[in-house]
């Protein structure tokens, strides 16, 4: 049976080949690169209906309204300048509140009103809580500075505090396993290189290539806010990611692609590099806990925090100093416990 999915369409080219879109009425319509049918085709199909989906503007709303000030800020530069998984989160954030909540006046806002709407969201976990308040966090900063508002009723809303494991970090075990399911000379096990001798994320993953690799060393400019604070990494080509890349050429501008040729999307990467650890019984683990992986290993073995951040482009010493403080404590106890021998 034909499934018919919404706001795809076709057309055929002049050689004859099917080419597929996803198009939304009033929207530029998005190419869809995969072959109808391929495990990449749906992956690649729902990242652009959702993208398509998000950019849909919300409706028209009289100036002052929640609505207008949420239409405004999708179309300031400051919202066009966030990188794309900052506006997909904060876009979503705000338009769930849109439909609710378009038609109130931002002027009677207050931050009782905000705390409210953080707390309701918390029947979706504390996480997404705090999402809907950094939404209005920034969408209320920018509007104070654009006048587009006289007060900002989320600036004094606490987060909520909440215990979270996050990601797991992989051990050396782990890394064997995967290593032994996927030897090297596979794609998979160029992934786990990639992943693991960059500390890159998986934005990054799929846009690095041999125009990358120059004189022994891995040079890229971060995706995570390259179109507002960009962060360039400039680090040696660990010989063991040489190796895996020598020994599964892709020929193509990125080092992975798809079974098509084709990069990867982030999406499309990360359903793909899941079914590979499932593979090598390792459920638990994810593409970004490789990269906790290599700053753990960098701090166990004596690296500072301005030397973990050279390599993983952490932005602040505090969000490196978690791995070179667990991991001082790790040592500092096996000093003591040695003085009980």
């Amino acid at each position: 049976m034909k499934v018919r999915l919404k706001y795809l369409s076709e057309d055929v080219d002049r050689h004859g080949n099917v080419r597929c879109y996803v198009r939304v009425p009033g929207k530029p319509k998005v190419r869809l690169r995969s072959q109808p049918g391929s495990p990449n085709f749906m992956d690649e199909y729902r990242a652009a209906f959702s993208l398509a989906a998000e950019s849909v503007t919300v409706r028209t709303l009289a100036r002052g309204t929640f609505g207008y000030l949420c239409n405004a800020y999708f179309a300031s530069q400051a919202f066009r300048s966030l990188d794309k998984s900052t506006q997909s989160w904060r876009r979503r954030a705000l338009n769930e509140l849109v439909e609710r909540h378009g038609d109130k006046r931002v002027s009677t806002l207050q931050a009782r009103h905000i705390r409210k709407l953080r707390d309701e969201k918390r029947v979706d976990g504390d996480g997404a809580a705090n999402i809907r308040v950094k939404a209005l966090r920034a969408l209320f900063r920018w509007a104070v500075e654009a006048d587009e508002a006289t007060s900002d009723p989320a600036r004094d809303v606490q987060l909520i505090r909440y215990v979270t494991r996050g990601f797991h970090t992989w051990s050396i075990d782990e890394v064997a396993a995967f290593e032994k399911r996927h030897p090297i000379g596979t794609k998979a096990h160029l992934a786990l290189s990639i992943l693991l001798y960059t500390a890159c994320r998986r934005e990054d993953a799929v846009r690095l290539g041999p125009q990358h690799l120059r004189d022994g060393r891995i040079k890229y400019t971060q995706a995570k806010n390259e179109n507002r604070n960009p962060v360039t990494l400039d680090i040696p080509a660990h010989p063991d990611l040489v190796a895996s890349i020598e020994a599964a050429p892709s020929g193509h501008l990125t080092f992975l692609a798809t079974e098509y040729g084709r990069p990867f999307t982030v999406a499309g990467f990360g359903n793909w590099f899941r079914d590979r650890c499932n593979e090598a019984g390792l459920p638990h683990c994810t593409a970004h806990g490789l990269r906790k992986a290599t700053a753990t290993r960098l701090a166990e073995r004596g690296a500072t925090a301005h030397q973990i951040m050279a390599v993983t482009g952490h932005k602040t010493l505090q969000e490196a100093e978690r791995y070179t403080r667990a991991a001082r404590q790790a040592q500092l106890a096996d000093a003591a416990m040695a003085k009980l021998k």
